[in-house]
């Protein structure tokens, strides 16, 4: 009998507390002993309603955050990486050759025209300019983003242009673990589809990916298991 895979990534008993040190250091518990775990080729979709903690977990997994206890293990061919305890220099490696994010709002050097921006994701994974510039254009298009804007700076863009510069630039490389933040939210049906064929596409390749979908066709289109977070609400 063949052993189970094991996950490319585990969020093991993690909790979180903000502290509010502008209102007199008041403290705020999101999640308390959440245990997540991700094989290659699942998605997991994280639910549960706003304000329930989502959208920090995905930024802990990520390392914009910092757990307060637990572990968030990842792993890599020749090791694991606790991004709880990693170095700071650590994280942004695995950001590298790992874990790609898609957030909710694209953020990125002002005047820099939008297919740099998705190109720049790949070459920074080691993919020469032109197969960067390659993968970067077909998804552009596979985006619906006109080829007349791609010269531009997103800043110039609606807010769905700007998300689907977004996911591109988060799809163009080959990062084992992809983190989704509700990549769909400002697109239309046309575009939400497109995004979930790309999602597909990548769970055929093996990738691991832990996802926030508020559109529950396409929730019910990609994920393999979704995980109420309500389970893990903490005690104020």
């Amino acid at each position: 009998m063949a052993a189970n895979p094991a996950p490319a990534l585990a969020l093991e008993a993690v909790g979180k507390t903000f502290t509010m040190h502008l209102q007199g250091g008041l403290r705020l518990p999101v999640v308390h002993g959440v245990t997540v775990r991700v094989l290659p080729g699942e998605c997991v979709v994280l639910g549960g309603p706003s304000g329930a903690g989502k959208s920090s977990l995905l930024k802990i997994a990520y390392g914009n955050y910092r757990c307060d206890e637990g572990h968030v293990l990842v792993r890599e061919p020749d090791e694991i990486v606790d991004v709880a305890t990693a170095e700071p220099r650590r994280i942004i490696r695995l950001r590298r050759t790992t874990i790609g994010y898609v957030s909710q709002f694209l953020r990125v050097i002002p005047r820099v025209p939008a297919l740099d921006v998705v190109i720049q994701a790949a070459v920074e994974q080691g993919f020469v300019p032109d197969d960067a510039a390659t993968r970067a254009r077909t998804l552009l298009a596979r985006l619906n983003v006109p080829e007349r804007l791609w010269t531009l700076p997103p800043a110039t863009f609606s807010g769905g242009e700007q998300q689907r510069v977004n996911i591109a630039r988060g799809f163009v490389a080959d990062h084992p673990i992809l983190l989704l933040d509700e990549p769909t939210a400002s697109l239309d049906a046309r575009n939400r589809a497109a995004v979930v064929d790309l999602i597909r596409e990548k769970k055929d390749r093996g990738v691991a990916i832990l996802g926030i979908f508020h559109d529950e066709d396409v929730r019910d289109r990609v994920a393999d298991r979704i995980v109420d977070v309500t389970r893990f609400a903490s005690a104020a």
